[in-house]
């Protein structure tokens, strides 16, 4: 059997598909990758299915163990990478031999990447998906986030070609710390001075955020109608502001209904690159209309109409003494066969 095992794991590393959709209207989260086109990325480079199975991996880093040869593609923040001991490029795609270690850990840059198998993570689905959402404890293995020992089985693992190689990802360097919003759909319960105030900014990304919800530190936010509303559904990336004024950007595993006003929406296009960005972190908000978020989602989605390049690893890339431990030849013969 081919599996990865679990050898150590931070807090808030899950298994994640494209999400548990048709069942909020049951009070069930879709929950889901925190960055959908990182996540389609890595899917997309390992040659898996677009919403397939992966390991989604926050700051607390993971470190697997490869149980048979398999093809693995990581895409996501900067984040140090390394196939026993020896660094890898934060996007890349990556042969496991039975044995190997591949350890991800923070980088620079970045809140969550994504580990995609060629192949399929054969863990059971619940409600038709395997997202996991702790806090209802579904999907993933028993709802709960990963554990050293657990045994992620493998259907179908194979390897790819090339052995290793850059995934070529440009998407993934999202630039400014801008985020996109229409505002609405509650923005009437708030004076004319504080939605100058929320697209004025800046906002700083608190500690206390998590996967269900980032919170906002800045300027207080004024409500003209108060801060109660009948509860409607929540959207990933609705900018709730409660009765202290500050907002709450909600997250992958939100609540399905919340009764706060709701001032604005992230934008599909921006979901990613907000929850890139780590705490502490300052933002700003730009307003943009319905159009132009349509459109900014459908650049993004074009990204990936074809699977993201692949360039193997050379000496530049690569450390040459990785690269001949590896034994990718069985040997060399010369002209005469000797």
């Amino acid at each position: 059997m081919t599996a990865l095992r679990v050898v150590s794991c931070g807090p808030a590393v899950t298994l994640q598909d494209g999400g548990r959709h048709g069942y909020l209207r049951f009070g069930v989260t879709a929950a889901g990758p925190m960055d959908p086109l990182a996540f389609a990325t890595a899917n997309a480079a390992a040659g898996a299915a677009e919403n397939a199975t992966a390991i989604e991996v926050s700051l607390g880093g993971v470190e697997l163990s490869a149980e048979g040869a398999v093809t693995l593609a990581i895409a996501g923040g900067v984040f140090r990478i390394s196939l026993d001991g020896k660094p890898l490029p934060s996007a890349a795609l990556v042969r496991m031999e039975a044995g190997q270690k591949l350890a991800i850990r923070p980088g620079d840059s970045g809140v969550w990447c994504y580990v995609a198998v060629a192949g399929r993570l054969d863990v059971p689905n619940v409600l038709g998906s395997t997202a996991t959402h702790t806090r209802s404890h579904l999907g993933g293995i028993s709802g709960r986030a990963l554990q050293p020992g657990d045994i992620l089985p493998i259907a179908d693992g194979r390897t790819r070609e090339p052995a290793f190689a850059t995934i070529a990802a440009p998407w993934l360097a999202r630039g400014s710390n801008a985020i996109r919003i229409v505002l609405g759909p509650q923005d009437d319960y708030f004076t004319a001075q504080a939605i100058e105030a929320f697209l004025a900014g800046p906002w700083r990304i608190t500690p206390r955020s998590d996967r269900m919800a980032y919170l906002l530190e800045g300027p207080r936010l004024a409500h003209a109608k108060g801060y109660n509303i009948v509860s409607d559904g929540i959207a990933f990336g609705a900018i709730q502001v409660p009765g202290e004024g500050q907002p709450v950007v909600l997250m992958a595993d939100r609540q399905p209904t919340g009764g706060y006003p709701k001032i604005a929406n992230v934008i599909g296009a921006d979901l990613g690159k907000l929850a890139q960005l780590r705490p502490g972190t300052e933002i700003s908000f730009a307003a943009v209309s319905v159009a132009e978020a349509v459109a900014a989602r459908r650049d993004a989605a074009a990204l990936l109409r074809k699977p993201p390049a692949l360039k193997p690893l050379v000496r530049t890339d690569f450390p040459s003494e990785f690269l001949l431990g590896l034994n990718l030849v069985d040997g060399v013969t010369g002209p005469e066969g000797a």
